[in-house]
């Protein structure tokens, strides 16, 4: 490791330890500094597609991913009034075949419970707990880290995992000006044993006017993820941890199916939270620093892929630090390679709002056919298809240093 650069994360989210772990792998010795002092069990679903699952596979941890996940056979979509089902596409041995690796759900708590224990597996002192990064300098041939006790750490390369309110974005490209999209969201976990049917291994997402609900199973069918997008202007807060109530909840979705409100009425705790808008950012790197993740393209849900991008950007950057000889070089290689797969999954998922919430599904004949057009075979493959093949392990990176593409 004499010849290769010191790679500090700040972040240990999804993102940062499979940047950590693909880090690792070629020799690199990784820090990982996260600033609460325990993992603990926050957030809610995920949906990674194959793109993701193949990053896993590369690391050694698909089997382990599985393990703690569930394997879907389908996605569906529903009417928000009638319950009128559609197929969307097959998953499970479908996603096998047709990508090469499978659609599954997670709990975030479980996945990265997975990703960190493979770090400390292979690197024992590599995460760093209770470890507040507020800033840096960079020294020219090294990065100053500063923290929240008055602590310093020296690394040849910093990287950002730090989230949608970083505080690396905001020391390298300033405060962003996010626009609120009229939309608000809700999100909470319902234990399977409280659902009159069960939970089905599928995922569905309900469409109508003026918002949408998606859920999808959990921990092997011991939970459903719920997450319910509104339109709603008098809710700003961009946070993950504001609690709402069930009655709130229900009344934002007042007129939608009953199966709806059987998973909002057995919600353990509904949280709510507003979703702003970004522009794609040009640039989110300087000299040997970067982001990656929600911390440089925070996307809106409608595509499913904000954890999926944070997979492929760490494993990307891995294979840029590990081609080029100088640090500077690779982290800008990196985001020559990210830039515009990342602003199209950004720009894709702000038209998948406008999709869902169409004023047309209002009238069922009317929705009828705007789904049976919009969700029609070939639509659906132009705007799943070329996410699902991605290959962050084989997709092109500039010119190298070492000969690695």
């Amino acid at each position: 490791m004499t010849d290769k650069p010191q790679v500090a994360i700040v972040g240990a989210g999804i993102g940062g330890l499979v940047t950590a772990l693909a880090c690792v792998v070629r020799g690199f010795d990784v820090t990982v500094y996260e600033q609460t002092d325990e993992l603990q069990e926050v957030g809610a679903g995920l949906q990674v597609s194959a793109n993701g699952t193949r990053v896993f596979a590369a690391l050694g941890l698909l089997d382990a991913v599985r393990a703690v996940a569930c394997e879907p056979v389908g996605k569906e979509i529903r009417l928000w009034s009638t319950g009128e089902t559609w197929k969307l596409f097959d998953l499970g041995a479908v996603s096998v075949a047709r990508y090469g690796f499978p659609y599954l759900f997670v709990h975030r708590a479980d996945l990265q419970r997975v990703l960190a224990t493979a770090l400390q597996e292979a690197r024992p002192q590599a995460l760093r707990l209770g470890a507040c990064c507020t800033g840096f300098a960079d020294r020219g041939d090294a990065v100053e880290l500063r923290f929240a006790n008055g602590a310093t750490a020296r690394a040849g390369v910093l990287i950002g995992a730090d989230g949608i309110h970083s505080r690396l974005r905001q020391a390298l490209v300033g405060d962003d000006r996010p626009e609120f999209t009229g939309l608000m969201a809700w999100r909470g976990l319902v234990p399977a044993v409280r659902l009159r049917r069960g939970i089905r291994l599928v995922g569905t997402n309900w469409v109508g006017p003026g918002g949408h609900v998606v859920h999808y199973p959990l921990r092997r069918g011991e939970l459903m993820n719920f997450v319910g997008i509104v339109e709603r202007s008098d809710w700003r807060a961009e946070s993950w941890t504001d609690r709402g109530t069930v009655a709130e909840c229900a009344a934002d979705f007042q007129g939608w199916h009953d199966d709806v409100h059987e998973l909002i009425r057995n919600v353990e705790v509904p949280y709510k939270w507003a979703l702003l808008g970004r522009e794609p950012l040009p640039r989110w790197s300087a000299g040997r620093v970067t982001l990656l993740g929600d911390a440089c393209h925070p996307t809106l849900p409608m595509l499913a892929q904000g954890a999926n991008m944070a997979i492929e950007d760490g494993y990307v950057l891995a294979r840029c630090l590990a081609a080029y000889d100088d640090p500077a070089a690779a982290v800008a290689a990196y985001e020559d390679a990210r830039r515009d797969r990342t602003a199209r999954i950004v720009r894709g998922s702000a038209d998948n709002a406008r999709r869902f919430h169409n004023a047309t599904l209002a009238t069922p004949g009317e929705a009828q056919r705007y789904i049976d057009t919009e969700w029609s075979e070939d639509r659906i493959e132009a705007r799943y298809g070329w996410l699902f093949e991605y290959d962050a392990t084989t997709a092109p990176i500039p010119a190298t240093a070492r000969g690695e593409g």
